[in-house]
């Protein structure tokens, strides 16, 4: 007897016919096959099997007030009524630069382009035309989107990255140019002097330091008080200019993760969140380091544009998300993350595991090991932790919980404290499911 397919595998069939791999980002991919999704509304998605889960991913943390807000389905259906996008400019462009330039005193002026990844890639563009400088550092391990310059040594291995008193830039792509290894200088995250030894060694040649503030990949580890500080005293004693990637991480405060920092980048990239659920970069600084895109100077250092950047669309989207994501929303979202850490905490010592909690602000992350990691390496993923946090993420996901898929949870403003309450519990299970695996 013929057994009849789901209909997600059904529609996995039809897409590896397609699209290689079968999917257009492979952050979809499970095993056997992905689900589908029909539709999603506040914390819920809905498959196409009819199973309704609780979203904790959030498209990797771009849905900071959950699925299909009311308000923002408003005023993005309104504008497309008027049009989605123009060869003029629109008055929804000026309002939304107008508010993101008031939430960080870094923010002097800004432009909108279409993905955190052209977000960071114009900022390291824009640090090269302002020093005349081709190199750019960047901490081991961190996540800086796909740009050949941003992603070196992001999947490094201990197979592959070399010393820790001297990392080696690792590609993660075949046929990465010998020129760009070249370029970028690995620093290894929260461990200032060694960082200061390195970029000491290229001082002339560096355009700027790049770090996430709260880099996922590293572990979700806050950046050290005295690490940022010595960056940010580096890159002005030797002419580089600091540059933070805030794509993930500008939910942690009203105005970024940088506001707890007494530290002011010269540039700042964005993404994710503010745009409303819409695809969306920003870069925004120092006047004068933005002004190398300034297409009415005599000498234009870095002509800019982008066909969808700053479109209407995402623009009325992402001012409405951001306006909603006030201060009294940004410190209720961090406490009910306090009260997930807190909870997945004591599911741990109830569970008798060697597990930890990491994070910052709505941000968390789960790992197998006894101590929370410091740097990259601590961080890595070896062969037995990958059995264990597969383990753990199968149990949640079959009891209706969505996580990323490296353990890691990004809160939403319409979630609840019972929705905290149903993680913690369904953790529990989790944690338990992977301690069987070490018996």
């Amino acid at each position: 007897m013929t057994e009849t397919k789901s209909r997600s595998e059904q529609l996995y069939e039809r897409a590896l016919k397609v699209m290689p791999g079968g999917a257009s980002r492979n952050t979809i991919l499970r095993k056997p096959h992905p689900l589908y999704v029909v539709r999603g509304e506040g914390s819920r998605v809905l498959d196409v099997e009819g199973v309704e889960r609780i979203d904790f991913a959030n498209n990797m943390a771009s849905l900071i007030h959950g699925h299909a807000h009311p308000a923002i389905v408003e005023a993005v259906t309104a504008q497309m009524g008027r049009g989605t996008a123009f060869t003029l400019g629109t008055e929804a462009e000026i309002e939304y630069a107008e508010h993101m330039i008031g939430r960080a005193d870094s923010f002097e002026k800004i432009r909108f382009v279409n993905s955190g990844t052209e977000a960071v890639m114009h900022c390291l563009k824009a640090a090269r035309a302002f020093t005349g400088r081709p190199k750019i550092a960047k901490a081991e391990g961190a996540y800086h989107g796909l740009y050949d310059f941003a992603e070196i040594s992001q999947t490094a291995k201990p197979a592959t990255w070399g010393a820790a008193e001297h990392p080696e830039s690792v590609p993660v792509a075949y046929g990465t140019p010998q020129g760009v290894l070249d370029d970028v200088i690995i620093i290894p995250f929260n461990d200032p002097e060694r960082a200061v030894a390195l970029l000491d060694e290229h001082a002339e040649e560096i355009a700027c330091v790049l770090v996430d503030p709260v880099p996922h990949r590293v572990g979700l580890i806050p950046i050290a008080p005295d690490f940022v500080r010595t960056l940010r005293e580096w890159t002005e004693r030797n002419g580089a200019l600091l540059v933070f990637d805030e794509v993930i991480t500008f939910r942690v405060g009203y105005g970024g993760a940088q506001e707890g920092h007494g530290v002011r980048p010269d540039l700042t990239a964005m993404g994710k969140m503010i745009g409303g659920g819409f695809p969306v970069g920003a870069l925004a600084g120092r006047r004068e380091v933005m002004d190398v895109m300034d297409p009415l100077a005599e000498k234009v250092l870095f002509p800019h544009s982008g066909t969808f950047s700053a479109n209407p669309i995402t623009m009325t989207a992402g001012h409405t998300a951001m306006k909603l994501y006030d201060r009294e929303a940004v410190e209720k979202l961090n406490a009910l993350a306090d009260r997930a850490r807190t909870q997945i905490e004591d599911a741990i010592r109830v569970a008798g595991i060697d597990a930890c909690v990491t994070g910052a602000g709505s941000m968390l992350r789960v790992h197998f090991k006894p101590e929370p990691p410091t740097e990259y390496r601590t961080a890595f993923i070896g062969p037995d932790e990958t059995k264990l946090l597969t383990a753990f993420l199968d149990h949640l996901f079959a009891n209706g919980i969505i996580l990323i898929n490296t353990g890691t949870v990004m809160l939403s403003t319409v979630m609840t404290e019972q929705d905290i309450d149903t993680l913690s519990e369904a953790m529990l299970g989790g944690f338990r499911t992977a301690r069987e695996l070490l018996a």
